[in-house]
């Protein structure tokens, strides 16, 4: 009789999104017996070979962390950045188990529907829609990237902060507290000229992310009843939910909205500012959700062990 394999059978999930990387180890019960974290991994930011290698390292530093006598079976990543690149990388991956590529909003997903039909709506830095349909299919839409809109997104409200204070700058919109946090973000002087504040957006070394820098600000503002910085958080967060209504009457026709659920992740769309104002233009009912991302991925690994 062949002896029976007694090594304890874990598994990682990944969390790889473009500022932040987090792994966790998780044994059969679902329990955390490992995690690491380090920089972003997207490679539509960091570049293919870094995203790679930050990726490999924090899987190894991962592993180091293993009780001894346990083996990896299985490796989830849960990826942002263009799919193909993760599925060919996973492809390679050795030393990791089976190796399963999946998209970065199934773990938000996962915390806002519990595995059930229905939709999260995100935004971070970026910002996506993300749907499981009554078959049990997932759909995303949205995540184009900060270069191409992202609306509701840390950037989307920079990039509208930018435009309104660089036309209250020139003098073409009503001046309100959006062009001193444009200049002062920028660390220019009050009497310096606009094309210099455009100069310095457009020629950083890292635009998504100093322009993403400003949504925090914006949002305080529009706490303290600057109506400009209110309209601008509103409008962006507006056409996200625009785009998660299209979601839901493609993939429920015919259904009582006001049952599906739908969840609101991130600061920004929870933001008292801007969720009320959601809340009263959605045909849904809409639901803060709770726990980090990284939470949904170990719900997501431990469901598939």
């Amino acid at each position: 009789m062949m002896p029976s394999d007694s090594r304890q059978k874990l598994r990682i999930g990944v969390d790889g999104g473009g500022t932040k990387t987090e792994c966790i180890l998780v044994d059969a019960t679902g329990a955390v017996v490992g995690r690491q974290s380090t920089g972003g991994c997207n490679p539509n930011v960091a570049g293919a070979e870094a995203a790679r290698a930050t990726l490999t390292d924090a899987l190894r530093a991962l592993v180091a962390q293993a009780p001894a006598g346990s083996e990896v079976v299985a490796t989830h990543l849960f990826m942002a950045g263009a799919p193909p690149f993760w599925r060919d990388f996973a492809a390679q991956l050795q030393g990791f188990g089976r190796v399963i590529p999946g998209i970065d909003s199934l773990p938000v997903l996962e915390l806002a529907t519990g595995g059930q039909p229905g939709l999260v709506i995100h935004a971070g830095t970026g910002s996506f829609v993300a749907a499981r349909g009554s078959d049990g299919s997932i759909h995303y839409a949205g995540g184009l990237g900060w270069r191409f809109g992202d609306p509701g997104s840390g950037y989307d409200l920079g990039r509208r902060t930018v435009a309104r204070g660089l036309l209250e700058l020139q003098g073409w919109a009503p001046a309100t507290r959006i062009a001193t946090l444009v200049r002062t973000h920028a660390g220019f002087p009050a009497d310096i000229e606009t094309f210099a504040v455009t100069r310095y957006y457009y020629a950083h070394a890292e635009p998504n992310r100093v322009i993403a820098a400003l949504a925090p600000e914006v949002l305080r503002l529009a706490t303290e009843g600057e109506a400009a910085a209110t309209e601008i958080a509103r409008a962006s967060a507006g056409e996200l939910l625009d785009l998660a209504k299209g979601v839901a009457r493609k993939l429920f026709p015919g259904a009582d909205l006001r049952t599906l659920p739908v969840g609101l992740s991130g600061p920004i769309l929870n933001h008292p500012v801007i969720r009320p104002h959601l809340a009263a233009s959605a045909p849904f009912t809409l639901t803060t959700v709770e726990g980090t991302p990284i939470e949904g991925v170990r719900r997501l690994v431990s469901r598939s062990a």
